[in-house]
């Protein structure tokens, strides 16, 4: 009676996990997607418990055990959720697509270690290669995703690692994984598992070090597909369904994301792991570009923006590292409040993490219906009085479009350089996260606003004054 119960539950908890990405596919659902997600997980780890002390010889010292391990990892989740800032959240979120990969590798030794399950020896086989494939995998999330927090939180550098034949290297790695599965379903011996665990961590190492700093998102998205995979691994050999559904969903939605972030940046899934874009270096200062640039002042981005009947503003990893997404929404309320039309422009890798921005804005109350994505921003851009670069770098440069021989060329980005007038908020002149100079900074409808966005921002709607009566009067343009 209780493995029915237990697999009812586990049947309603994936059907909520279902509706959870579902609701987590567009801006106002997302609260409720989450919900979902959270009452599924909650449902399924007291199956799995009730499970557990179901068929433990101690029920007792069982659930102890269960809940002293959740009680520490609850802890530790809850005390790192509450103390990380945004500009920290992608790097903890590949720290976190680390756990799961040494947890399948954990689990696929204890598989292997255990007692063989009883049956024919293609039963057998297919039990270790289900050993073998969820240590692989889960070694290469491990390896791939601490590479990639390390970048992330500029511990090590951004730029990719670019080895002699390196793209020789990870087939041989596949090779020599191939070959020591062989040798392992045919001694059935520990020494190929080590020996191909070695291997596929330095193939995650290399895998994620090779890949430009520009392409980091992506290599995010990536890493939650693997983990999905992993932990799919994992399922088969715990013979739980649930973990095998819930592994399946974060592989297939990770992978999904990526092609659509690879397809927002019109490269393929192939480029990004033969190497991204920062190949070329870091290029800081303003010399890199020929032209001279127009600071501007607080005063006269207000003066802008007094006049202005439409406005866009296009946040990038800069408003993240200012925290100036709540300046931000005061700025656009403030407009909004005097009949101009704001909007917003989001391009699909802007920050380090899928939907970065997206979750900044939503942070400050941003409303969802003036967020636009890529095709809708740049069809109004050429209409736009006013556009602000808020920490944007990358996604804006118009060498993608202009320049053939860019390493950025053929990357879609937002073309805020056709609006009217526009500013950029930056800290410097220097390149972005790819290493690549942009011509927008000495465009001549551009200026230069420096400093932190934050204080800038705020100066700016300090500048604006309190709405006329003339301007109140105005009808609202927003959507």
């Amino acid at each position: 009676m209780t493995g029915h119960l237990v697999q009812g539950a586990y049947l309603v908890a994936a059907v909520l996990f279902v509706l959870s990405l579902a609701g987590l596919s567009r801006h106002e659902t997302a609260r409720r997607g989450n919900t979902l997600g959270v009452t599924g997980m909650a449902l399924a780890l007291a199956a799995t418990v009730w499970l557990a002390a179901e068929r433990a010889a101690r029920p007792g010292l069982t659930l102890v055990l269960i809940g002293l391990a959740m009680a520490a990892g609850a802890a530790v989740g809850l005390w790192r959720a509450r103390v990380v800032q945004m500009t920290g959240m992608p790097q903890l979120v590949a720290t976190l697509h680390s756990f799961v990969g040494v947890a399948a590798v954990l689990i696929g030794y204890n598989a292997y270690l255990a007692p063989p399950p009883a049956g024919s020896g293609a039963e057998t086989a297919t039990h270790l290669v289900e050993v073998f494939l969820g240590v692989l995998i889960g070694a290469v999330t491990f390896s791939g995703s601490v590479v990639a927090a390390l970048k992330l939180s500029a511990r090590i550098s951004a730029n990719p690692l670019v080895l002699p034949r390196r793209h020789l290297l990870n087939l041989l790695a596949l090779v020599a994984s191939a070959l020591l599965l062989g040798w392992f379903l045919g001694t059935h011996g520990v020494l190929p598992l080590l020996l191909m665990t070695a291997v596929a961590l330095g193939l995650g190492w290399h895998l994620v070090a090779s890949i430009g700093g520009g392409d980091m998102p992506i290599v995010v998205s990536m890493l939650n597909s693997y983990s999905g995979w992993a932990a799919a691994a994992a399922g088969f050999l715990l013979g739980n369904d649930l973990l095998i559904i819930t592994g399946a969903l974060v592989g297939s939605s990770g992978a999904i994301l990526s092609y659509l972030m690879c397809r927002g940046m019109n490269r393929s899934f192939l480029s990004v792991i033969a190497g991204g874009f920062g190949s070329e270096g870091v290029l800081p200062e303003a010399s890199d570009v020929a032209g001279e640039h127009r600071q501007s002042s607080p005063a006269e981005v207000a003066d802008l923006l007094r006049t202005a009947r439409s406005v866009v503003v296009v946040p990038g990893y800069g408003m993240a590292v200012a925290r100036a997404q709540h300046a931000v929404a005061e700025l656009t309320a403030r407009l909004r409040a005097t009949g101009t039309q704001v909007r917003f422009g989001i391009h699909p890798v802007a920050g380090r993490l899928p939907g970065h921005m997206n979750v900044l804005l939503a942070e400050a109350r941003v409303a969802y219906d003036i967020v636009l994505d890529l095709d809708e921003a740049n069809a109004v851009l050429p209409d736009a009085d006013v556009v602000l670069v808020v920490g944007a770098n990358d996604t804006v440069n118009p060498a993608a479009v202009e320049e053939p021989g860019s390493p950025i060329a053929g990357m879609p980005v937002l073309e805020v350089w056709r609006a009217r007038e526009v500013v950029v908020l930056k800290r410097s002149m220097a390149s972005g996260y790819a290493g690549v100079a942009n011509p927008l900074f000495v465009r001549a409808n551009t200026r230069m606003l420096f400093g932190d966005a934050r204080e800038a921002l705020a100066a700016v709607t300090q500048a604006l004054g309190p709405a006329t009566d003339e301007q109140q009067a105005r009808p609202g343009l927003t959507r």
